[in-house]
């Protein structure tokens, strides 16, 4: 299932660029727009929930933090339970952790070692609002299938495909974006 012409018009005149963000010379792709424009976070969630209502998750996973808004509003809408990954040190329960490169340097994140404890073997769908490089959410692909569940697609509302984050992460799970900037 993909966004119609009129879905995509709605969502797309509903994202800001903001030039320079967070440095010289990147467009950050403002979703804050998005979410306060009721009628395309409306029809955002909704084609969200259409296209995933016969995938029969068990879970969403959303990345820190954009991530979260997304993935809790459909795991309410498809009446199933969500699940945090967070930077390093923001879980309070045991965790497992994932490092991956950044431009310069390293980050990691974490899971809760027993998220999917509940269901084992649990299909789960990552999500978060943008794709880049790909780095933060190959590493969270890897903490979802590290914690016992099977990550059955990863969805951005926004990918950047000239940055090949999508690419890179097709060789752990298949993608999927309603928004793709070239």
């Amino acid at each position: 299932m993909t966004l119609s012409n009129l879905e995509r018009k709605i969502i797309e005149g509903s994202l800001r660029d903001i030039k320079d963000f967070p440095k010289p010379g990147i467009v950050f792709k403002d979703i804050t727009t998005l979410l306060n424009n009721a009628e395309a976070f409306g029809v955002t969630m909704n084609h969200l929930y259409q296209r995933y209502k016969e995938y029969n998750l068990d879970y969403i996973a959303g990345i820190d933090a954009r991530g979260f808004i997304f993935g809790a509003a459909l795991a309410q809408m498809l009446g199933i339970g969500f699940v945090p990954i967070r930077k390093k040190g923001k879980l309070p329960y045991t965790t497992i952790s994932e490092k991956y490169s950044l431009e310069y340097g390293f980050d990691e994140i974490e899971i809760h070692i027993d998220a999917f404890s509940a269901k084992p073997n649990a299909r789960v769908l990552l999500m978060d609002d943008l794709i880049a490089t790909g780095g933060t959410a190959n590493a969270a692909a890897r903490l979802i299938n590290q914690a016992g569940a099977s990550c059955v697609e990863a969805c951005f509302i926004i990918a950047l495909t000239f940055l090949e984050g999508q690419k890179n992460l097709q060789n752990i799970t298949p993608v999927y974006s309603l928004i793709e900037v070239a």
